[in-house]
């Protein structure tokens, strides 16, 4: 009976375990915008402390959902303080319930990837990155997204 009434408790406690948010370098960054494939990539750098940030969530969500059976593969990357990815950055992500891929940008100094996401950016987030190497599009954004900006850009580089 014990066992049986374990189960469900076990069941659900792993329905509830927060998405796993891998660490990446900044040649990630060079990976991305090197890969030789159709898939356009969108890449939003956010934290859970900036306002503007968590407002366009929804949208990138949106555009995740909507985009699921094309090659658009949206990753929001995370610029939150390391020290706070286990504590603050993966309950955010299951309280907001992301379904986006979520990654964690793991470098102590932005220079090592501001200049490689874009040479025009001033390290301010929310920012945008929407590349596709097939199509040789770069579009970047320094600015809170909405979807149907998302999906403008998504559009020009399929």
């Amino acid at each position: 009976m014990k066992i049986l009434l374990l189960f469900p408790a076990l069941l659900a406690a792993s329905f509830l375990q927060a998405q796993n948010i891998p660490f990446i370098k900044a040649d990630q960054i060079i990976r991305w915008k090197s890969a030789d494939n159709d898939t356009v990539y969108v890449l939003n750098f956010w934290a859970t402390w900036c306002g503007p940030c968590v407002e366009e969530l929804p949208s990138f969500e949106k555009l995740n959902q909507a985009y699921a059976d094309r090659k658009v593969k949206v990753i929001l990357i995370s610029t939150d303080f390391k020290r706070n990815v286990e504590n603050v950055v993966k309950p955010f992500v299951q309280r907001k319930n992301l379904k986006s891929e979520v990654v964690f940008m793991d470098e102590s100094n932005p220079n090592n990837f501001i200049n490689l996401v874009d040479t025009t950016w001033s390290g301010a987030i929310p920012a945008t990155l929407i590349l596709s190497k097939r199509k040789n599009s770069v579009q970047f954004f320094e600015k809170k997204m909405t979807y149907e900006d998302l999906e403008a850009a998504v559009k020009k580089a399929l």
